[in-house]
């Protein structure tokens, strides 16, 4: 009888482990957007003055007595609005990556731990780091650079709709690109590559760096190289940081001892 029993017991003590990890995550998915729909809230009344803010480097640097158009009817009011939720998102960020820590930390060892709690805020520094990099540095420099070319007789007028995907796609590309040191220490740390065989191919990585900033910068020079210089000083610092998370290797006394017993 209780061999009959056997079988449903086991399957009872799968189901309730994976029914409470779907209600745990369902727990944190929420809390993840009332913190996002939260912010949202508390920033839709300025949200033409974000737009405002955040299309200031492309303004200063129109010709006097034009400003940016909407070729749309509704894109006065949807474009803010999606760029109130886009910024929602990224000051969220920490809370969600916190989620995200707080759902898979029970699962690490306490060295992981330790390992991963200093690459986590190291993550959302660079990658709001990147993001500042962005917009305070390289959009002035590459707006100020088309407006200049733009050929006689062609006034600049930019659509707020094309500019918004723009700027996101900046944003992206530069916070990820920022991100370089701890995908370095990763991969040396996990052992995938080690750190003379990455410091061998630096020229190869140099390359790479400037294929990655022509794919997601637009078309001009000042662009990819904003990003690919600091992609190429930041995996010399990812790789110099390296160092510390490189196990030392202890020597094979089997080895040795089987050598000692042959002589």
């Amino acid at each position: 009888m209780s061999s009959d029993n056997q079988p449903q017991n086991d399957i009872s003590d799968v189901e309730q482990p994976l029914i409470s990890h779907l209600a745990e995550i369902r727990t944190r998915l929420i809390h993840s957007m009332l913190c996002v729909l939260f912010v949202f809230i508390l920033l839709s009344p300025f949200y033409s003055q974000l737009y405002s803010m955040i299309a200031m480097p492309l303004i200063s640097k129109l010709p006097e007595g034009t400003n940016m158009i909407a070729t749309e009817v509704a894109s006065p009011f949807f474009v803010p609005f999606k760029l109130t939720a886009f910024l929602s998102i990224f000051i969220c960020m920490p809370y969600l990556l916190y989620q995200l820590w707080a759902f898979i930390s029970p699962g690490l060892y306490k060295n992981e731990k330790r390992f991963a709690v200093p690459l986590l805020i190291s993550s959302i520094v660079l990658f709001y780091t990147g993001i500042a990099f962005a917009f305070y540095v390289v959009f002035p420099l590459v707006f100020g650079f088309f407006t200049s070319v733009a050929p006689i007789g062609v006034t600049v007028m930019t659509d707020i709709s094309h500019y918004l995907n723009f700027i996101l796609k900046m944003f992206f590309a530069f916070g990820l690109a920022f991100e370089v040191p701890v995908a370095t220490i990763l991969l040396v740390s996990s052992g995938i590559v080690d750190y003379e065989s990455l410091k061998s191919k630096r020229p190869y990585i140099i390359v790479g760096a400037f294929v990655i900033g022509m794919f997601l910068t637009p078309p001009d020079v000042i662009s990819q190289f904003l990003l690919a210089l600091p992609m190429w000083v930041l995996f010399e610092a990812g790789l110099f940081m390296s160092k510390n998370f490189i196990p030392e290797q202890e020597p094979d006394v089997s080895v040795k001892t089987e050598a000692a017993d042959d002589t």
